[in-house]
């Protein structure tokens, strides 16, 4: 089933939503950075496979305009590591990754991981040839899509990463079952990809945070909303999801414009756990999840290139309560956004169910009761 129109996301609802956001309210906010999509769903399974392939590829640039690759400092954690991100050793040790962020399915890493190669390659020719004997670490992550998607028959190719790298631009943020996010599932709801930013003042000036997951975590009892446990009365409306016990991920991308250095990213990055666990989740033992954030701040030449004494500019650790508030908000509306804007998949012949959107109607009749929902 496809909406005409998009479907109303968390904050049209009238959910409580804290925090000012963006025009856009979305990663796309933060000025040079563009996401795209490769979305494959298809209604009968490929001869020979058990089951139909509905899944993609998620790509965010940062920096997209820039004939160069441009580092950007960056920093990671680990709340559960069941999971996989792609140049993440290399993110702890230098503090920074070159070129763009991938989202797939978990059995896909490898083919996106070389489609970024073959795109980096080919979108800065100049650089890679000149003999410097340079490499390119891609950065990708992954959730698991095997309940909606033939996740083993493989079938992301690398040509689909590239596609979703040729289809980013700046501008609005398609969500729900879109991209990597396509065929994944959170708290027994279809999930899929969410997108939200935030406004703050620091010193006088204005900066954006913007985060985008790929949500495919949590059991459906656990769902909280705006500190209702909705969960509890959602869960049995229409057998929401296949699982009682958390056997999902979650891949949670922070970005922003604020200068900062990379270990004061790192605890950026923690704060994403807490956005999540606004969701109900208490981050489960088979789940991944894992949080990258990094600044589009401080452009430098790529290191060889780079003077052999930097400057940069950064923030005093003593202003971050603001953007650490910012960054649990836009985590935590993301995964909103996400589950909103998902529609049903599944339910055919080949399925093992029927994978349900999050019932918003309901939803927004218990925030009524508990006198939690507002008329913006």
């Amino acid at each position: 089933m496809t909406h005409t129109r998009p479907k109303p996301r968390a904050r049209d609802l009238g959910l409580p939503l804290g925090g000012v956001t963006g025009p856009l309210n979305a990663i796309t906010d933060i000025a040079g950075l563009h996401v795209g999509h490769r979305t494959i769903i298809e209604h009968a399974p490929r001869a020979g496979r058990p089951m139909p392939l509905r899944s993609g590829v998620t790509a965010i640039i940062p920096h997209a305009a820039s004939p160069e690759p441009v580092p950007v400092y960056a920093g990671l954690h680990r709340f559960n590591g069941n999971g996989e991100l792609t140049g993440s050793h290399w993110i702890e040790d230098g503090g920074y990754f070159l070129g763009p962020v991938l989202i797939t399915n978990t059995h896909s890493v490898g083919a996106a991981h070389a489609g970024a190669i073959r795109w980096m390659l080919t979108r800065h020719a100049a650089t890679y040839g000149r003999g410097d004997d340079l490499w390119i670490m891609p950065v990708v992550g992954e959730t698991y899509d095997g309940v909606l998607s033939d996740i083993n028959g493989q079938h992301i190719t690398p040509e689909d990463a590239i596609a979703a790298l040729d289809a980013a631009h700046g501008g609005a943020v398609t969500e729900g079952n879109t991209g990597g996010g396509t065929g994944m599932i959170a708290y027994g709801f279809k999930g899929g990809t969410g997108t939200s930013s935030r406004v703050v003042e620091v010193g006088g000036r204005r900066f954006t945070i913007g985060a985008l997951v790929q949500a495919n975590h949590g059991a459906p009892e656990w769902l909280t909303v705006c500190g209702v446990p909705v969960g509890r009365e959602l869960h049995g409306l229409d057998a929401p999801g296949p699982a009682s016990t958390e056997r999902g991920s979650i891949i949670v991308v922070i970005a922003t414009d604020l200068p900062m250095a990379p270990h004061q990213l790192k605890k950026l990055a923690r704060r994403g756990a807490i956005g999540i666990g606004r969701g109900g989740t208490p981050g489960g033992n088979s789940s991944g999840d894992i949080f990258l954030a990094f600044s589009t701040a401080n452009p430098r030449p790529m290191p060889h290139m780079a003077p052999l004494f930097l400057e940069i500019e950064m923030i005093n650790d003593e202003g971050l309560d603001a953007v650490y508030l910012a960054a649990v908000e836009c985590v935590e509306e993301a995964v909103l956004n996400a589950m909103c804007a998902a529609e049903d998949m599944g339910g055919t012949e080949w399925d093992r169910g029927l994978v349900r959107a999050l019932p918003t109607a309901q939803l927004c009749e218990i925030l009524r009761r508990h006198g939690r929902l507002v008329v913006r």
